[in-house]
């Protein structure tokens, strides 16, 4: 199995990025462990199998273990919104690389990671906003990939399509 690992300065160098440099240089953004996170090969995989075998965004794949990470886990519940939504676009931005890396390009579209309750009681008093169901409590949609060469397996939609009028099970 390949494995493919962002560096900071890999990361700096792309377009996307160094739109981040903050959250690379700033020492208490546990942004090296975010890297190396996402270095493992394990991990890899199993965001491909996401896509390809679950119909999830990668970062379904790999979701709860990152939350648990002690030290990621620490930064994204005790700091400000803002200090996290920069940490949380720059978790997509090493996936995407890591996804284009592996042969994958993103698909235009968004998949859910959590589900949020609106009302202002269910918003911590922080400001940092905790989904209420769903996958993730600190991320909310992650993108979507699908394979340059095309995905092996068609999508439920398309399936369904294929059967002709008629033969779908009648609801009792």
């Amino acid at each position: 199995m390949t494995k493919f690992a962002i560096s900071s300065k890999d990361f700096l160098a792309d377009r996307q990025g160094r739109t981040f440099a903050d959250v690379v240089t700033e020492s208490t953004q546990p942004f090296e462990r975010v890297l190396a996170f996402f270095s493992d090969p394990s991990r890899q995989r199993r965001m491909e199998e996401s896509e390809t075998h679950h119909d999830r965004p990668p970062l379904a794949g790999v979701v709860r273990e990152l939350e648990a990470d002690p030290v990621i886990g620490t930064f994204l519940s005790s700091e400000a919104a803002e200090r996290t939504k920069r940490l949380r676009q720059a978790v997509g931005v090493v996936v995407r690389m890591i996804m284009e890396r592996r042969g994958w390009r993103k698909s235009g579209r968004k998949g859910s990671l959590g589900v949020r309750d609106a009302s202002a009681s269910k918003v911590r008093s922080m400001g940092v906003p905790l989904n209420t169901g769903g996958l993730a409590c600190w991320f909310l949609r992650a993108e979507r990939y699908e394979l340059r060469e095309g995905m092996p397996f068609r999508t439920v939609r398309d399936r369904c399509r294929d059967v002709p009028q008629g033969t779908l099970p009648v609801k009792v």
